[in-house]
């Protein structure tokens, strides 16, 4: 399988641990029905890139399965956080949203379905630790704008449209510089429920198609 995927790695660095220019994701150790469910959404439409679409295209899910679980059990180290140069005022605020939210607002915090640690939960949640912050903010627009979505309800969405640029930029400025912990494993499950109901995770709960 490690030479099937070799055309991911090249973008997604060895052992799918990313690469340094700051776009392509760190997909090593995610949830693997996370990583099956975004390899049929580029699949069938629902993000966009087309490099990844082509990639995919004919692609059968047992295919894209066998994708997933590979990178989902790849734990190559993470790397520490690249410099920031957001001030401090920035990254307190991008903090408050991540690990709280803006009751006022109807945003949850992002530690509400990310997990505590940020790392993930099991089966579909990604972790958000180790991702840089371009591809944060790409594709927090990409759901505000509507270029990304996921199957209905589309919680990313609806959080994404709530948000302004500069929470944008204030979120993944603290994320991007935030180190992973010793154990970045997903969590096994979430000690409440989701804020929002999330199309991804019906799916998961039930039968993957």
């Amino acid at each position: 399988m490690a030479e099937r995927v070799a055309a991911c790695t090249a973008c997604h660095g060895k052992e799918g641990r990313a690469t340094a220019d700051g776009y392509y994701p760190r997909i090593a150790g995610k949830p693997e029905t996370y990583l099956f469910n975004q390899l049929q959404n580029f699949r069938d439409g629902r993000r966009q890139y087309p490099t990844m679409t082509y990639l995919l295209a004919n692609l059968s899910d047992d295919y894209l399965r066998q994708i997933a679980a590979f990178f989902a059990n790849e734990h190559p180290p993470y790397p520490p956080p690249a410099p920031t140069g957001a001030t401090a005022a920035t990254l307190e605020r991008g903090r408050l949203l991540v690990t709280e939210g803006i009751g006022a607002r109807r945003i949850p915090a992002c530690a509400a379905c990310h997990g505590a640690a940020l790392t993930g939960v099991q089966p579909a949640i990604p972790g958000l630790l180790g991702l840089p912050r371009d591809y944060i903010n790409a594709q927090l627009g990409a759901w505000r704008n509507g270029m990304r979505r996921a199957r209905a309800p589309d919680c990313m969405a609806a959080i994404a449209h709530e948000l302004t640029p500069e929470d944008i930029n204030a979120a993944s400025s603290w994320l991007s510089a935030q180190p992973a912990p010793a154990n970045p494993a997903p969590a096994a499950s979430l000690p409440a429920p989701l804020p929002l109901s999330c199309g991804s995770m019906t799916q998961a709960a039930g039968a993957v198609r």
